[in-house]
């Protein structure tokens, strides 16, 4: 990026855009505002309103089409471009962002025709397509964000990729608190919101999102401030979310929270201009761009380790592992993993299906438990309010999770060469922990459940695509990694209908009736998603074994490359 590039033309920019994109993309976290509405007005009985949020799910998670998009709209062109801006001249990200974009707009605002009464009561086939494409508009829209946001910063993916889903899982709360804000009890309303509000800042901001092929300094430092953004901006929701669920704010104190929201919001343009100007004053103070490093200091352990750790947070690679690189090894492992593979290559490897299962049994298990953490509550005996509070706090979980998985596992990397899969190992395991506590139904079991399970599930839709885009390729990220999410709603459609569903059945039947009060109506459910997600850690421990030597040595390769740069 030279320094007569404007502040809108940059990488910076266009993260920042990505990410107010991203805070208006998880309208599909918010099917409880107008779900009781949509039921009424449409006649439904519980099962048909389900099977309504099953297509919520199955549109939220099915991101193929939006993959493929992307790859035909990005791919490079056959020449090499004189600009340093790769954006390649059959579109670009925009183009899939205003897929999206119009997805949203017609699902919502045919189901709010629908709601209003506007229109003769569809049949319930096509409420199900109008949810579909509604909920589907979502992977659009986080497969432009995140796939250019890993082209934007290769070297720093893990981060890039959990700043990206954690604002998608704060959005489902910041979209919550304009409604309670401008259109508390109007649910119809609201689902007019979400077909204008999420179309309009995607059609203002989707010009921004574009790919910059090169390596600017110190992006490290940058992305770490828009970490610190988000920390904040999911701090100031988790309490104002308390406040809400304990006490009755009057209007204006509603007005007031909403407007330091907005405003906490703009930070990341800040962050993005300040990071301009770095840049630019730093290309205009010297000959050429980036740092200049000594190779001698590379693959010195006693120099490496103060000069670059001092440089950098995290930026480290280890030397020892450096010094063991043999290429012709590298050559070989890369021709398997981390070329960019195409979705049929994708398919045919053993490491393809092993994220799956990993992600069928950790997010399946997870989506499990928050569609139906009322229920599980009101069996155990918490209060609405209590079991409320959990369900808006989930959100702020989620987000821990997203982020958290995303930073740690890029410092790790960088700093140990810890391979990307152990994180995945690691915290579904710790989810199979957490239903097992949730099973134990002690005093308190279900917050400190919700908590583990949530920060868990939360890192798996981080972990997932930064894992693909490595072992893949991100040339065909986008089409890879939605298919792989695609286990979600196969998960969570096995363990909600024919394991909890089933068991909750079968257990209010002996009490006589509908429902079921007590500890035995989800104990068994969560022993098996606990036994769910211990095997999908063993999947990831397997996947770990199997790319250790592919980390150690074609990525931390990467990285010297770049540092050398």
């Amino acid at each position: 990026m030279g320094s007569s590039r404007s502040w809108t033309d940059n990488k910076w920019t266009a993260t920042a855009a990505s990410i107010w994109i991203q805070c208006t993309s998880g309208s599909l976290y918010t099917f409880s505002i107008y779900s009781a509405a949509l039921k009424s007005t449409q006649l439904y009985d519980q099962s048909t309103l389900d099977t309504v949020s099953v297509f919520k799910d199955i549109g939220g998670s099915a991101g193929v089409l939006s993959g493929l998009l992307y790859t035909a709209a990005t791919s490079p062109p056959s020449s090499s471009s004189s600009s340093r801006t790769a954006v390649c001249r059959r579109g670009g990200p925009w183009v899939v962002l205003a897929a999206g974009a119009i997805q949203c707009f017609a699902g919502y605002f045919l189901m709010w025709l629908s709601v209003a009464g506007l229109v003769t009561r569809p049949p319930v086939a096509l409420m199900c397509f109008y949810m579909l494409m509604a909920a589907h508009a979502t992977s659009f829209f986080n497969t432009a964000n995140v796939v250019t946001g890993v082209n934007n910063f290769p070297n720093y993916r893990g981060t890039i990729v959990g700043i990206m889903k954690g604002f998608l899982g704060l959005s489902g709360a910041i979209l919550i608190q304009v409604y309670q804000t401008l259109l508390e009890d109007k649910p119809s309303a609201y689902v007019l919101m979400l077909a204008l509000f999420p179309t309009c800042n995607t059609l203002l901001l989707m010009w921004f999102v574009r790919i910059y092929r090169e390596t600017e300094g110190d992006e490290d430092k940058h992305l770490d401030r828009f970490s610190l953004v988000s920390v904040v901006i999911a701090a100031y929701l988790m309490v104002i979310i308390i406040l809400d669920n304990a006490l009755s704010l009057p209007s204006p104190a509603r007005i007031c929270k909403l407007v330091i929201l907005v405003m906490l919001l703009t930070f990341p343009f800040c962050v993005a201009m300040k990071a301009h100007l770095s840049d630019s004053r730093r290309i205009s103070g010297t000959s050429f761009s980036g740092h200049q490093i000594d190779d001698s200091n590379l693959l010195a352990p006693e120099i490496h380790s103060d000069s670059r750790h001092a440089h950098s947070g995290y930026h480290q690679v280890p030397s020892g592992t450096v010094r063991e690189v043999d290429t012709n090894k590298i050559d070989k492992m890369t021709s398997q993993c981390g070329e960019n593979l195409n979705l049929g290559q994708a398919i045919c490897t053993s490491s393809f299906w092993l994220l799956f299962i990993a992600a069928a049994c950790g997010m399946g298990s997870g989506l499990a438990t928050v569609n139906n953490i009322s229920q599980i509550g009101a069996s155990l005996g918490y209060t609405s309010s209590e079991t409320s509070s959990m369900v808006s706090l989930w959100s702020i979980w989620n987000f821990v999770g997203r982020f958290g998985a995303g930073y740690l596992s890029e410092y790790f990397l960088h700093v140990n060469g810890w391979a990307r899969p152990l994180f995945m190992t690691i915290t579904l395991a710790t989810m199979s922990i957490g239903h097992a506590v949730i099973a134990s139904a002690f005093p308190g079991a279900l917050y400190i459940g919700s908590v583990l399970v949530g920060v868990c599930y939360g890192s798996q839709w981080s972990l997932m695509p930064t894992i693909a885009s490595e072992i893949f390729g991100v040339v065909h990220m986008g089409t890879i990694f939605n298919t792989i999410a695609m286990a979600s709603p196969i998960g969570s459609y096995i363990l909600s209908v024919r394991v909890i569903g089933y068991i909750y059945d079968v257990e209010a039947s002996v009490e006589g009736g509908n429902s079921c009060s007590g500890t035995h109506c989800f104990r068994l459910s969560f022993l098996v998603m606990s036994s769910a997600a211990l095997l999908g850690s063993l999947a990831a421990l397997i996947l770990f074994f199997l790319t250790k030597d592919f980390y150690h040595q074609a990525i931390l390769r990467r990285l010297l490359n770049s540092v050398r740069k």
